[in-house]
């Protein structure tokens, strides 16, 4: 049974030891490699060999792991994590035993000593389609959606991660530095915006979007927003055109929902035209 549910692990990293961490307490017998360690000296045995390197190393270390002839089981799957590249980087692995994938977990992780929660994160797999099976069916023993989309545009697809992942660190930061400003101690404002986070996520994830929008924009709430940026102006300016462009990407939204008269959604809107850098 172990022989079955045995996964290898070439890449000790964010994504390579968390992934490690999660297959390890679904059941599976995991070997985990760093990468610095260089290639195995024996024959990869497992039937599910997942390559957790950076993008631009993957094509290389494939025809390393062909050229040194270390995959030793006879109905092999290859995969790798990248969000940008479809299966094409592990070609050099193809053979009539040898199966390959892109299965990229739509999941952040943020350090190699964490593992973050995979319940109803979504898993793009694509590639042959013994390997897609192959992925598939571990994402969803991890509690993942595995999704397939046809003529995905996968460097538009990763923007888009990298966009809600990277940028909502980002704003989350601007938002510690604010608090700061407001008198909450550092560590405070992160536990108080961590829930805050989860709670927009859980909104867009249930409700989509526009539904899931709140605050001031929604409600039409032009002076609220003029209130915002005047103290914004004050305290904190370098974080005024963060504020005026979140604020602009929310009008159409607020639009959509209609709580509020189109008029009060242009005065918005000229408020925002009106903060420095707005125009």
């Amino acid at each position: 049974m172990a022989a079955q549910k045995s996964v290898f692990i070439l890449g000790a990293g964010k994504v390579g030891a968390g992934l490690a961490r999660a297959l390890r307490r679904a059941g599976y017998v995991v070997t985990l490699r760093p990468q610095r360690s260089g290639l195995p000296a024996r024959r990869i045995d497992a039937p599910f060999v997942i390559l957790a390197v950076r993008d631009r190393e993957l094509q290389p270390l494939a025809e390393r792991i062909r050229d040194a002839g270390l995959l030793g089981h006879k109905r092999a799957v290859v995969v790798h994590c990248a969000g940008a590249l479809g299966p094409e980087p592990l070609a050099p692995l193809r053979s009539e035993n040898v199966a390959v994938a892109q299965m990229h977990p739509m999941i952040s992780f943020a350090s190699p000593e964490v593992t973050p929660s995979l319940a109803r994160g979504q898993l793009h797999v694509d590639g042959d389609p013994r390997a897609v099976r192959a992925a598939a069916a571990i994402g969803r023993k991890l509690g993942m959606t595995p999704r397939t989309i046809s003529g995905l545009d996968r460097v538009l697809y990763h923007a888009a991660a990298g966009l809600v992942a990277n940028g909502a660190a980002a704003l989350a930061a601007g938002g510690v530095d604010l608090l700061g400003r407001a008198g909450v101690p550092a560590e405070t404002a992160a536990a108080m915006l961590g829930p805050l986070l989860r709670s927009v996520a859980d909104n867009v994830e249930a409700m989509g979007l526009p539904a899931a929008l709140t605050g001031p924009v929604r409600r039409g709430d032009a002076a609220g927003v003029g209130r915002h940026l005047e103290m914004l102006s004050r305290a904190a300016p370098h974080l005024v055109p963060l504020y005026v462009a979140a604020s602009r990407l929310q009008v159409p939204l607020a639009r959509a929902l209609g709580d509020a008269p189109a008029e009060s959604f242009d005065a918005i809107v000229t408020v925002l035209e009106k903060a420095p850098g707005g125009a």
